[in-house]
C-alpha cells in the first residue's frame, strides 16, 4: 500500500488510517494452509477519520451504518492463496464500498406520462385481440 488509496480523483484514504491483519485462511493452499497467514482483515475507523471532506462523511456514515462496527469498517479477504493478492482484493473491496457510499444521490425521477400514439396503439391492440377472442366463442356455439 504504498501512499493513500485512492477512492476517486481528490479522495483517498491515508495509508496511516488502515489497519492490516493476517491470519490463516480456511480457503485453498494445500499445505501451506497451515503455515501461511494468508487471510487478511483491512480496516478503517470511518468515525474517525479526515480523510474525507465533512460533506462526503455524513454521508458514508449514513450510508454503512449497517456495516460499521464502533465507526470502524472491516473487509475480510481469503480467496486468493497469496497475501498480496488477498490484500489487493481487501483494498479493491474498500475502495468500491467507500466509493458507492460517497457518490452523489441518483437525480429524482421525473413522472412522465404516456404519449398519445401509445395509448391508441394500445388499446387498439387490445381490441384487436378481444376481437379474435369472441370471433373463437362465436364459432363453438
Amino acid at each position: 500500500m504504498p501512499g493513500p488509496l485512492t477512492i476517486r480523483p481528490g479522495v483517498g484514504i491515508p495509508e496511516a488510517e488502515l489497519s492490516l491483519r493476517f491470519s490463516r485462511s480456511g480457503g485453498p493452499g494445500g499445505q501451506g494452509v497451515n503455515t501461511a497467514d494468508s487471510r487478511v482483515e483491512l480496516s478503517w475507523n470511518l468515525a474517525a477519520s479526515a480523510a474525507l471532506t465533512p460533506a462526503l462523511h455524513a454521508r458514508a456514515m449514513e450510508r454503512l451504518a449497517g456495516r460499521l462496527v464502533d465507526g470502524t469498517i472491516t473487509i475480510a479477504a481469503s480467496e486468493h492463496r497469496a497475501q498480496l493478492r488477498n490484500r489487493e482484493a481487501a483494498e479493491a473491496r474498500l475502495i468500491a464500498l467507500v466509493a458507492d457510499a460517497i457518490a452523489p444521490p441518483a437525480a429524482p425521477r421525473r413522472p412522465t406520462r404516456p404519449s398519445r400514439g401509445s395509448v391508441e396503439r394500445r388499446i387498439s391492440a387490445k381490441k384487436r385481440r378481444s376481437d379474435i377472442k369472441r370471433h373463437r366463442r362465436a364459432g363453438d356455439d
